[in-house]
């Protein structure tokens, strides 16, 4: 099943995305749950979040990517939205 994390990040904590980015994407690429993903970006040009599509078994699957993300661990959220999607066309 298709799941979206639709992740807000907390105001001002650029320096905590930047710092745990590279431990992130190590994480999203082992899981072999993503599909595709990528930075949100503000009115202001800088990251402001992460959207991923996630292929994952259950609900409780994409909960647990969720909650192990080192952006997650960091407390680099303000939110974490989990929504099961129908994947129509895409990736």
């Amino acid at each position: 099943m298709a799941y979206v994390l639709i992740c807000r990040d907390k105001l001002g904590a650029l320096d905590v995305r930047l710092a745990n980015r590279d431990a992130h994407l190590a994480y999203a690429k082992a899981s072999g749950l993503v599909r595709f993903g990528g930075p949100l970006i503000g009115e202001d040009g800088a990251m402001a979040g992460s959207l991923i599509v996630l292929d994952a078994p259950d609900r409780a699957a994409a909960e647990a990517f969720a909650a192990s993300d080192p952006y997650a661990r960091a407390g680099l959220f303000a939110s974490v939205e989990i929504m099961e999607m129908k994947l129509v066309f895409g990736v």
